[in-house]
């Protein structure tokens, strides 16, 4: 058995494809309403790079089982890059993540190609509430890897909004136990427009509590900790400064570690 790359239509029918132990899949050919890409791993549990799309960029992702992505269109996409998935070439890759480079210290938050529903492929992120269900507020903008906070709305100032709730909160699933020490939070700072968070709490899949002091500042706030090994951890109690603006928002969750050994 190997690994596969599926392009598919809306009835399931295959467009195109390409197998090996890595993974080289050229597509030809214009995106349509309804094509997914699946995504077939050879081994698993196991990370893998992942390529949907080269204007996206590599991702290190941990796959457990078969993945099917929905090709984005209209507001779906809105979040996204314009180029991403554009076009009449595209290029995409598979392959395993090299055992030499397992116990690298990394952002292991960052998932550029994690999307609503998407099961057996992690980081994932997920929340209670997605501002008016919008694409550019969804929970997986929060670990796509762009940090640009001095806006709102689409591309590239996409971010988790939290539609004035003060119950909100955001999990992020790593799939499996890493090691973390370390949080760097860019929340978005389109000031006037937004308000910002003096103090949020996280509860880690360990049973474990913090609390994190925060300022208003357009650089990122960072924090580190005695390392803690985890599935997941959830960001919640997030509590509005004393502004006239009623939207905070957070535009990237960087959680730093190694892999478990």
């Amino acid at each position: 058995m190997q690994s596969e790359l599926q392009i598919c239509d809306k009835d399931g029918n295959i467009k195109a494809s390409g197998s090996g132990e890595e993974v080289c899949l050229v597509y030809e050919g214009c995106y349509e309403q309804g094509d997914t890409i699946r995504i077939h791993p050879k081994d698993v549990p196991g990370n893998y790079l992942l390529q949907l799309d080269d204007v996206g960029g590599t991702a290190i992702v941990y796959l457990t089982g078969d993945v099917t992505y929905e090709l984005p269109f209209g507001e779906k996409r809105t979040n996204l890059s314009p180029r991403m998935f554009a076009g009449e070439l595209h290029l995409l890759t598979l392959k395993k993540y090299p055992d030499y480079l397992q116990n690298g210290y990394r952002n292991l938050a960052k998932n550029v190609w994690d999307q609503h529903g998407l099961t057996n492929c992690y980081p994932h992120a997920v929340a209670n509430v997605e501002t008016r269900g919008e694409a550019v507020f969804a929970a997986q903008n929060a670990i796509d890897g762009v940090t640009a906070n001095a806006g709102h709305g689409e591309w590239p100032y996409a971010s988790w909004g939290i539609n004035r709730q003060d119950d909100a909160m955001i999990t992020i699933d790593f799939g499996r136990e890493v090691l973390v020490d370390r949080l760097v939070m860019y929340t978005r700072a389109d000031f006037p427009h937004d308000n910002w968070w003096t103090k949020v709490s996280f509860t880690f899949s360990d049973g474990s509590e913090l609390e994190w002091e925060m300022e208003k500042q357009t650089l990122p706030h960072e924090l580190t900790f005695e390392p803690k090994c985890i599935t997941s951890l959830t960001m919640h109690d997030m509590k509005k400064a004393d502004d006239p603006s009623p939207f905070p928002a957070l535009t990237q969750l960087e959680v730093y570690g190694t892999e478990q050994k």
